[in-house]
């Protein structure tokens, strides 16, 4: 007796590299290492530790928010990027949450590797994750409260953890979380940056980015003036900590952003991926220099 049998489609892998965004795990694996050189302690003997912390920050956890973010987003994504895994088909049915679940369970798993400390830190991020993008509270429906999330978790997050970490669970000194925070709350702007490319979409379902509540050219002046402010605190911090070669990069650095933000303000939809490639790089650079201020103690 012969018996139909019905397949389940099963997803290219390379559309599931796609959904991932490698791209994307470079920022708190960024973060991580600055939070690492920050602790001032030695790196030699810690390497499984380091290279456990660069693989849960990026590949696990910000991967799985790139998968939750795109399950959830299928409905906008099908008319702002329509190209992508999931709206596209390549990624069939509901493999797409069931890649997010996969691996937000691999990232909690993995951070047991990290302590008490690195593994709260895991759990929370994927927190922030699932509600930046899940009804209910789907964070990102509110651009100040979404890229808030995000760049808190993206940066400040991940640079405290990676001194935590380092340090053996024990809390950063006050310059070293007084830094991540202040790159967190840039990175607010930056996540901004992100919001452009989708204004037509997010304006049809109802998504509040920044564009979206204030106008393409108001969004991008306030998201300039995020990522600037809090690198002028910095600069005076480390002036303050008598590392007067780190402030005097970080205050070139600077000038160079601030240089290509009025270039960007003027015309922001077109010319946020750009500035969103040069730009950005620049900003993460002034965050390495600052954590290697820390090195050898105020």
């Amino acid at each position: 007796m012969n018996q139909s049998v019905t397949t389940r489609p099963i997803p290219d892998p390379l559309a599931v590299a796609e959904l991932l965004k490698p791209i994307t795990w470079f920022p708190p694996m960024w973060a991580f290492t600055c939070g690492v050189i920050a602790s001032d302690v030695a790196l030699s003997s810690h390497w499984v530790l380091i290279l456990t912390g660069l693989l849960v920050t990026g590949p696990l956890v910000c991967a799985s928010s790139q998968a939750v973010n795109d399950w959830f987003d299928r409905h906008v994504d099908a008319i702002n990027e329509p190209n992508r895994p999931i709206p596209s088909g390549r990624i069939p049915g509901r493999w797409g949450l069931i890649v997010a679940v996969i691996w937000t369970v691999m990232s909690l798993i993995i951070a047991t590797g990290l302590g008490q400390w690195g593994f709260a830190a895991t759990v929370l991020a994927l927190l922030l994750a699932w509600a930046y993008s899940m009804p209910p509270f789907r964070l990102k429906e509110n651009g100040w409260l979404g890229n808030a999330a995000c760049g808190l978790s993206y940066e400040s997050l991940a640079w405290i953890t990676g001194s935590a970490v380092m340090m053996g669970g024990v809390m950063p000194a006050s310059s070293s979380i007084a830094l991540a925070l202040l790159y967190g709350i840039g990175a607010h702007g930056i996540m901004t940056l992100n919001d452009f490319k989708s204004v037509h979409g997010d304006r049809q379902m109802g998504v509040r980015s920044l564009p979206v509540q204030l106008g393409e050219r108001r969004a991008a002046v306030v998201a300039s003036w995020t990522m600037a402010l809090p690198q002028l605190v910095v600069i005076g911090l480390l002036f303050s900590w008598q590392t007067p070669l780190h402030a005097l990069t970080v205050s070139l650095l600077l000038g160079a952003q601030i240089l290509m933000m009025v270039w960007f303000t003027r015309r922001p939809v077109e010319r946020a991926l750009f500035y969103s490639g040069f730009g950005v790089p620049i900003y993460v650079t002034g965050m390495m220099v600052s954590a290697f201020a820390l090195r050898g103690g105020l």
